[in-house]
């Protein structure tokens, strides 16, 4: 697989959408790989649902939230994929008949305002590899944080909140998706333990 076959970069949704379709063309069945909130809530019907592991990518929770965890005030988090390392996972499938039906809404979802980068992704199943529409993050990216502190991070957890909830609650259920499929991931759970130490559900701070 090519670079220019792996990776598409467009920041128009409508025009995304379009070239993802002409890259999947039809052939078959459409897998998506899910690593954060896909997980515990996919908004899309699968006929199959696999354990994956994606080499070259890592979970993190550098991603600014400014209408879902937060706001364009006081941003919040959500998790992304990074380039480096690898993240557990897990792969859908979308049945070739129900693709152009479930893939607008996906979108619709993952894509709103293209902030992603959309990769082919090679997902190890226990069933064999599988190429899933994963959604990644570039560090010159705008809504990537960079490297934030502890204080950072509970400062964030503590106060931003958006349209669908805190990011406080977006950590934990991403926490408890991830542990009732099985999936540890040490990072994510010092987060939960740095703010259930620190009492990261205290009143928000003012500023």
């Amino acid at each position: 697989m090519n670079a220019p076959e792996s990776m598409f970069v467009l920041r128009d949704a409508a025009a995304s959408l379009l070239h993802v379709r002409a890259q999947w063309g039809g052939r078959g069945d459409l897998w998506v790989f899910g690593y954060a909130s896909l997980i515990w809530r996919p908004e899309f019907e699968a006929a199959e649902q696999r354990p994956a592991q994606v080499h070259g990518f890592h979970r993190a929770l550098k991603m600014r939230s400014r209408v879902n965890r937060g706001t364009p005030e006081r941003p919040g988090l959500v998790f992304a994929l990074l380039s480096g390392g690898s993240c557990r996972g897990v792969a859908f499938r979308i049945p070739r008949d129900r693709v152009e039906q479930e893939l607008p809404r996906l979108w619709a979802r993952e894509m709103p305002n293209a902030v992603y980068d959309a990769r082919w992704l090679p997902c190890r199943t226990p069933q064999g590899v599988v190429r899933a529409l994963g959604f990644t993050l570039s560090r010159r990216s705008p809504n990537y944080t960079g490297v934030l502190d502890d204080s950072q991070v509970l400062d964030i957890l503590r106060s931003a909140r958006g349209r669908y909830g805190s990011t406080l609650e977006y950590l934990l259920e991403t926490a408890d998706g991830l542990m009732a499929r099985g999936i540890r991931d040490a990072e994510v759970e010092r987060l939960v333990a740095l703010a259930r130490r620190n009492a990261a559900s205290a009143e928000p701070v003012d500023g």
